[in-house]
C-alpha cells in the first residue's frame, strides 16, 4: 500500500513555493511529486493554515446504534422472542427515535449474539429433508 508524503517534504514543497521560486507545478516537478498532489496540499494549506498534515479522525460516521439502541434490542428480544426485524424496527423508532434498517437491525442481533426463536411449540420434522441426486459426479438422472 502506498505511504503518505512525509511532513518535511509538503512544508519543503510549501515553502518552495511561498518563496516565488516558481509556479506550483514547477515546484511539484522539482520535488518529483504530481501537480495535482501540490494543489491538494496547497489548498489543504488555505484552508487550514497548516503546512503539516491534519490528523485523520476515525474513518466513516459515528454509529447510530449506542448502547441505549442495543438496550432496547435486547429488552425486547427478551420480552417478545418470536418479534420480527419489522417490529423490532418500528419499536426502535418508537422508543429511542433512531431509524434503522431491517439489515441493520438484523446484523446488530447477530453482534449482539440474539436469537429470535419464532415458533417455539413445534416440533422438528422426524423424517430428512430430500436432498437432489445430482452431485459432483452427475448423479441419478
Amino acid at each position: 500500500m502506498a505511504q503518505a508524503y512525509s511532513d518535511d517534504l509538503r512544508r519543503k514543497l510549501l515553502e518552495a513555493y511561498e518563496a516565488g521560486t516558481g509556479t506550483l507545478q514547477e515546484v511539484a516537478a522539482r520535488f518529483r511529486v504530481s501537480w495535482g498532489y501540490s494543489k491538494k496540499v496547497r489548498g489543504q494549506q488555505l484552508r487550514t493554515g497548516q503546512k503539516e498534515r491534519s490528523v485523520q479522525s476515525q474513518h466513516g460516521p459515528v454509529s447510530r446504534v449506542t448502547t441505549e439502541v442495543q438496550q432496547q434490542l435486547r429488552a425486547a428480544v427478551r420480552q417478545q422472542p418470536d418479534v420480527t426485524l419489522l417490529e423490532l424496527q418500528q419499536r426502535m423508532r418508537q422508543t429511542t427515535g433512531v431509524e434503522l434498517s431491517k439489515s441493520l437491525v438484523w446484523l446488530w442481533l447477530q453482534r449482539l449474539d440474539l436469537r429470535r426463536k419464532k415458533n417455539p411449540s413445534t416440533r422438528r420434522s422426524r423424517t430428512a429433508g430430500k436432498t437432489c441426486g445430482v452431485g459432483k459426479r452427475g448423479g441419478n438422472r
